[in-house]
This record gives structure tokens, C-alpha cells and sequence, in this order.
């Protein structure tokens, strides 16, 4: 048992055997025998303890004292603290054994120490056993009203959207209930002025350059100011009437959703952005013992591919999308085990698996027949083909009427999974475990093209007017072509008291839900087939088509699609400022951040030339680079300022003919190299 821990229950049995016992109670919990009924109770998950008597009016006066070592050891925050301290009095010191349950210190052999102190050796007093921050000494001061400072700020902590601890069986501290239902509010208010020296497409975020082709005149500078991404958010938990069943759930939003397309709204569009869902899920925990808990989850979480490994950085929009950061939520059913390893870095392991919503992220299209030509050879009362246009409108209302269409027309789930190996690297106070982890995923996805699109474009060849013809001849229903996706990440999280180390690395194929390959999906290979020609499909607009060749058999064919492989990754230094110089946590310099950034996705660049060598506009970025310096500075545990200088930078290659001038210029002038040096700055309000 560490030093902390039996410090810890010299305390607790202090308090516990000190405390005035209320005459003739039935709730004092008996001695824990070692067998038969108690026994059981004994082996109960160290997450569950059997709650120490409420009625023990435990004085507040030695709860308080408690807690304020135990903020200055660094083992609780000041808001945890907080907390306890604002619940009922009679309530404290329950909500104490659960915060130490669940950092790990305490045990179910220490609850039963603690619920029998006849049983334990007298224990040091807690008021005289309170170290002075000054000087390192203990010190016999009398109780003390408010907690201290903890001796050291906190380490820079890695962003964890997908935790591996597990929920605790009545952890949540409600901020009200709905019916037996326990809700806690949270979100942040964020509101920053942004700077772009070129932004050609608009948007208050970044994307690879070049999917513009051209900026224009200028490389197009802008400003924005946006406070949409303000996030709002609810934590639940469920009562049930077992021990060893913990039912918690999430639901989150913001207002990062489209613009209202309005009539009444078109002059103050830029203050009209809808609010979306970002989280919707509930999850059921079972410990199985003490070290074991196993989970399932359903509703929409983030995917176990990716999300897992992220950086800390101000632009939380897009996120270093197709920079080097790969994330997504999607609906999902999710099953998990946590299992306790042991040991002096408390090692713990935790696979897990999901089925979820297979998805391209594809805008789905319209494709239809808008205008046919007679050909000039055409002759009343003979068979003529007759050469027709078919468009392809930007599907984006469909994608948001009916939700992914690539992906569903699979008739296939995407199947991800993820195992994660956390420790304690640094046993310093106040610093996050380490991770290991890798994750990886498959799926599929399948376009359709309609038998009434297989048709010439107006002024076609008679050759290839022929072509058409044969093509729909050989397909009368229509035609359909089908790819795979897949990917594969590994990551590490490597907190320690000096620094932080976040990287990630990936690699896959068909990417682009998950924010890589610069923004490609798939390309048809075409290698091989005689005579092709090309239709739309309803599921992609752009350049969402099928080819159809004859090939060496004579057969008329569907080109195969093949998805574009794509790497990359990023590698996150964050250095906690403060606890270099070793800051008062309570002062108003507790709360200096500095992070380094440096991403990179790319595509492989045989693929990048076969799915860009159809049509004259086929150049565009291939690869995509991020550069980013964050300043953090925390006023107070509620209102931080970010500043974030960074540069953004995307690099185009021809397509297979040879093409990527005039399609790729910046200012007017061809170019294989964008550049964006980006600069936002401003304050977050969490609650």
C-alpha cells in the first residue's frame, strides 16, 4: 500500500471513529467477515463500495480539513472540492470515498478498514497532520476552514473524447433531477476573431486549397468573427436498484449546423446558424468484479477509429480536418471491457467494438436528362440515336433530407474496433495516465447510376453516340458500382509533469468521413477497357460517375472503383507553463498553456492521377500540411483566453494528361503550393 493510501485511511479512520454515532441506528456497517454474505461484499468492484454510514455525522469541520490536503497533494481539483463541499452535510463524506474510489486510491479492503476502526491501530489526528505548502512540515494547526492550494498546477492534459475509465455507480452530482433522473449541464461559450490571408472559398474554417482551383485576383485575405461554436451539453444518470449496474448517458450540441436559408433571414444570415447534434447516446456498465467492467452503448458517440487520439487547438470547426487529424461521430452500438491490470502504474486495458452507420460523406445528386439534340445526319423514318445532356445538381438538401446514401445502398454495416493500454507514466501529482492505443475500421459503399442517365451528351460522336447505345443496351435496369473503405491508427498520449506528447498515425482507403484523403472517396479503374463512357450517379454530385468499357473479352463492363489510399497523422507538444515556474494554482497565472502542432495528409500519388485523369479540371491537392503555435492562459477554472498562430498549406499535382495550369493559381498566377497564415484569437466562458 503506497504512502498516500495508508495515509488516506488513517484519515478515514480517524474520522470514522471520532465521529458521534447516532444512538440506537441500525445503518453502521457491520464488519466484513471474510465469508459467506460479506465476503461478497468485500470482493464488490472498488467503483461500488458499500457507502459508510450517512447518519455518522462526520464533523464538517474534519471534512473540510480533508479535503484541503488532498487538494494541495494534488489528488483532488479545487472544483471536485468544490463539490463535495456544496453537498449536504450528511452527504460529504460519502461523496469523498467515492472521489478517492474512483482516482484509484481506495479499495473495498479500505472501506472495510474504515468501517471497522475498532479493528486498526490508532491513527494520527487529522488536523495534526497537515502540511504547510510553505514549507513542506508538518504542521499542528487547528482545523481548517477552506481548503489550500494544491502545490503544483496541473499537467497539460491530452483531449479525451473516448475515455477508458469507466462511469461510477452514483458519481454524478446532479445539478437537479428529472424524476429519479440526475442531470449536470456543461458547455462552453466561445466567441473568436479570425484572420485568414486566404480564404477562397469563404467558409470561417479551413479546407485543402485548391478545391477552388483559383482565388481569384487576390489570394483572397479574410476576417471573420464567430461564436457558433458555442457548445451545450447534459450529463445523465439512471438509478437501479443493483450494485453493480451503472447507467449514465450524454447528450451534446452546438450550433455549427448550415446557415437558415430564409427569406426573412438572408440579410442577418451570418447570426442564423442552426443549432445540431453533435452527441446523443446512453451506456450500461456491469462490473463484473472489482477489476472487470464491461459496457454497451448506444446512440451517437464518437467512432473508436480515430477520435480516440486529439489535438488541443482553437479552430474546433473543422478540427485539422484533412490536416492531419482524423475523428467522427456517427450512430453506433458499442460493446467495451475495462480491465484492471495492476500494478505500480495501474496499468488497465480495454478493447472494444462497434457497428455503426456506414458512411462516405458523399453528397448525394440528381441526375437528370436536361436537353437532347437531333443529330444534323438524321433522317425522318430510319433509327437515329438521338445525343442527350445529363446534369448532376449539388445534392447537399438531399444529404441533409435523407441522411447518408452511399454508404445505406451498400446493404453492409462499417465495423470499427479499438484496444488501448493506459498507465501511469508520471506518478507525479496532478498528471493524466498514459495511452497506447491502435483502432482500426471497414466498410463499403455503393453508387447507382439510373438506365434513363446512360445517354450521349449533345454534340457526341456517332462513335461515341454508339458507345452509349451499346452500354444501355447492355444494362436495361441500370448499372451500380461498389468499393471498400477501410483504415488502420495507432496513437500514444504521454502525459508527464514537463510535457506532453499527443501523436497519432493512420492509413486507409476511402477516407473521407473520417476527414483524410483530401476530401477523395474513390476513383474507377478504367485500365484496360476500350470505349468507355461515363454516366452520372444519384448519389454523388461533382465528379460522381460510373465508366463503362468493353473489355479484353469483348464485354461490356463497369470500370472497377477503387478506393483512394491515404497517411498521415500529427504529432501534439504541449508544455504546462505554469508548472515550469511553479505557479500558484489559486493565482491568476495557474494557467499558461503553450502547444506545438504539426500535421500532415496525403494521398498515394497513383491514385491521386487515376482519379483525377478524367476531364480537364482534374488537378487539385494531393497533399496538406499544418503548422500551429496555441497560447492558452486560464483566468479562473470558468474564463480562458486562446490566441492560435498557424499556417496552413496545400500542394497540387497534374492529373494523368499533364494538366494542373490555369486550374491551380493563387492570385492570379499558376501555382502548385496555397498557403494560408491563419490567426484567431479570443475567450471561452465554460459552465
Amino acid at each position: 500500500m503506497s504512502k498516500l493510501r495508508k495515509w488516506l485511511c488513517a484519515s478515514l479512520l480517524t474520522m470514522v471513529a471520532t465521529a458521534p454515532l447516532m444512538a440506537g441506528s441500525d445503518d453502521a456497517v457491520p464488519a466484513n467477515t471474510g465469508a459467506g454474505t460479506n465476503a461478497t461484499n468485500a470482493a464488490e468492484p472498488a467503483a461500488s463500495p458499500a457507502p459508510l454510514n450517512p447518519a455518522s455525522a462526520i464533523s464538517n469541520g474534519n471534512v473540510t480539513a480533508l479535503l484541503g490536503v488532498l487538494v494541495m497533494k494534488g489528488v483532488l481539483a479545487p472544483s471536485e472540492a468544490k463539490a463535495i463541499q456544496g453537498a449536504a452535510p450528511e452527504a460529504e463524506f460519502q461523496l469523498l470515498v467515492e472521489a478517492l474510489t474512483r482516482k484509484g486510491l481506495l479499495n473495498a479492503a479500505d472501506m472495510s478498514a474504515a468501517a471497522n476502526p475498532e479493528a486498526q491501530p490508532a491513527a494520527t489526528p487529522i488536523s495534526a497532520s497537515i502540511a504547510s505548502p510553505q514549507s513542506g512540515q508538518v504542521a499542528t494547526t487547528p482545523q481548517m476552514e477552506k481548503p489550500v492550494p494544491r502545490t503544483v498546477v496541473a499537467a497539460a492534459s491530452p483531449v479525451r473524447v473516448n475515455p477508458v475509465d469507466p462511469p461510477t455507480k452514483d458519481g454524478l452530482v446532479p445539478a437537479f433531477k428529472l424524476g429519479p433522473v440526475k442531470m449536470t449541464p456543461y458547455g462552453f461559450i466561445k466567441a473568436t476573431l479570425v484572420h485568414d490571408s486566404s480564404d477562397p472559398r469563404g467558409d470561417d474554417f479551413v479546407l485543402p486549397g485548391f478545391l477552388n482551383a483559383d482565388t481569384g485576383p487576390t489570394t483572397d485575405p479574410a476576417f471573420h468573427i464567430k461564436a457558433r461554436s458555442t457548445r451545450f451539453g447534459a450529463n445523465l444518470e439512471w438509478p437501479d436498484i443493483s450494485s453493480k449496474l451503472v447507467l449514465t448517458g450524454r447528450v451534446e450540441g452546438d450550433f455549427e449546423g448550415n446557415f437558415s436559408r430564409a427569406d426573412n433571414r438572408n440579410v442577418s444570415a451570418i447570426r442564423s446558424s442552426m443549432a445540431s447534434l453533435r452527441l446523443a447516446y446512453a451506456r450500461l456498465d456491469y462490473a463484473a468484479s472489482d477489476k472487470t467492467d464491461i459496457y454497451f452503448e448506444g446512440g451517437q458517440d464518437w467512432l473508436l477509429y480515430g477520435s480516440s487520439i486529439l489535438p488541443n487547438i482553437v479552430e474546433t470547426t473543422q478540427l485539422a480536418a484533412y490536416f492531419g487529424t482524423i475523428y467522427e461521430r456517427s450512430p453506433q452500438l458499442q460493446v467495451g471491457l475495462v480491465q484492471k491490470l495492476g500494478g505500480s502504474r495501474n496499468f488497465k486495458f480495454s478493447p472494444a467494438f462497434a457497428v455503426s452507420m456506414p458512411s462516405e460523406g458523399n453528397v448525394p445528386a440528381d441526375a437528370t436528362i436536361t436537353s437532347c439534340s437531333i443529330p444534323a445526319t438524321f433522317v425522318p423514318g430510319t433509327t437515329t440515336t438521338i445525343g442527350c445532356t445529363s446534369a448532376v445538381t449539388d445534392g447537399t438538401a438531399n444529404q441533409l433530407g435523407y441522411g447518408e446514401r452511399q454508404g445505406s445502398d451498400s446493404n453492409n454495416l462499417q465495423y470499427s474496433a479499438r484496444a488501448v493500454l493506459q498507465f501511469q507514466l508520471d506518478p507525479a501529482p496532478a498528471v493524466s495516465p498514459a495511452q497506447i492505443l491502435v483502432s482500426g475500421f471497414e466498410t463499403h459503399r455503393e453508387s447507382i447510376v439510373l438506365h434513363s442517365a446512360i445517354a450521349a451528351p449533345a454534340g457526341s460522336s456517332a462513335a461515341a453516340i454508339a458507345n452509349y447505345a451499346a452500354v444501355k443496351a447492355a444494362f436495361p435496369t441500370g448499372a451500380s458500382g461498389r468499393s471498400e473503405g477501410y483504415g488502420g491508427q495507432v496513437g500514444v498520449q504521454l502525459p508527464t509533469r514537463w510535457a506532453t506528447v499527443v501523436a497519432s498515425a493512420y492509413r486507409g482507403g476511402d477516407l473521407r468521413f473520417t476527414f483524410a484523403g483530401q476530401t477523395l472517396s474513390y476513383f474507377s479503374d478504367a485500365g484496360g477497357l476500350t470505349n468507355t463512357v461515363t454516366a452520372p450517379t444519384i448519389d454523388r454530385s461533382g465528379t460522381g460517375t460510373l465508366v463503362f468499357g468493353t473489355n479484353a473479352a469483348g464485354q461490356i463492363v463497369v470500370a472497377p472503383q477503387r478506393p483512394i489510399r491515404a497517411y498521415g497523422g500529427f504529432v501534439q507538444l504541449g508544455l504546462p507553463l505554469s508548472r515550469w515556474f511553479n505557479a500558484d494554482p489559486k493565482g491568476h497565472n495557474a494557467g499558461w498553456q503553450l502547444y506545438f502542432y504539426h500535421g500532415l495528409d496525403e494521398v498515394v500519388h497513383s491514385d491521386f492521377a487515376k482519379a483525377k485523369d478524367i476531364g480537364a479540371d482534374g488537378a487539385g491537392p494531393y497533399k496538406s500540411t499544418l503548422n500551429a503555435v496555441t497560447l492558452f492562459y486560464r483566468l479562473n477554472p470558468w474564463v480562458q483566453f486562446a490566441f492560435e498562430q498557424s499556417l496552413y498549406s496545400s500542394y497540387s499535382l497534374p492529373n494523368n494528361a499533364g494538366v494542373f495550369t490555369p486550374n491551380t493559381s493563387v492570385a492570379g498566377v499558376p501555382s502548385r503550393t496555397w498557403r494560408d497564415l491563419r490567426s484567431e484569437f479570443g475567450p471561452i466562458f465554460t459552465f
